[in-house]
């Protein structure tokens, strides 16, 4: 690895992101990866925008692009093993990911885990592939925000604030 990725990477590491879910469902199919790439664009416009950052080799993502929809499921305290398991880290119950969650539906058809901090449920406005990832950007379609709560961090290559104090 040459010094330049080495720095960017050690540097990256020290930028705590919340971990999210994404999640889609539709004629291809349903799928779902754990990922700390999403961000808020606008608020403003037909409808409030957000994007998120795929792995191309993720499997989630041509499911994700035919499916045209997506849900970014904002994780809370305690919810460590969700988040593995939708990164492969663990395996998936019954080899199938949504074993491991309570879901339902929103406006796009997207899965929203129900026990999430937050859930923004999208419609695919574009994705542009850029190095090994895809950037998607969609437009809000429903929020559901939980009560309570505090969300996971990831940051020094581990979960921040991974239980309940």
């Amino acid at each position: 690895m040459d010094d330049l990725k080495a720095s960017f990477l050690e540097g990256m590491s020290r930028a705590a992101a919340s971990v999210c879910v994404v999640t889609t469902d539709g004629p291809a199919g349903r799928g779902g990866v754990t990922v700390s790439a999403m961000t808020s664009i606008s608020a403003d416009g037909e409808a409030p925008t957000m994007l998120t950052c795929l792995n191309a080799a993720s499997s989630c993502l041509p499911i994700l692009l035919e499916n045209g929809c997506f849900c970014i499921n904002v994780l809370r305290i305690g919810q460590t093993d969700i988040s593995d398991v939708f990164s492969s880290r663990r395996p998936a119950p019954g080899g199938d990911k949504f074993n491991a969650v309570d879901v339902d539906l929103l406006a796009t058809g997207a899965p929203w885990l129900t026990e999430a901090l937050v859930a923004f449920d999208c419609s695919l406005v574009s994705a542009e592939k850029l190095g090994t990832h895809h950037i998607c950007i969609g437009a809000v379609q429903a929020v559901r925000v939980a009560p309570d709560g505090e969300p996971l961090l990831y940051g020094m290559r581990k979960y921040l604030r991974a239980e309940e104090h």
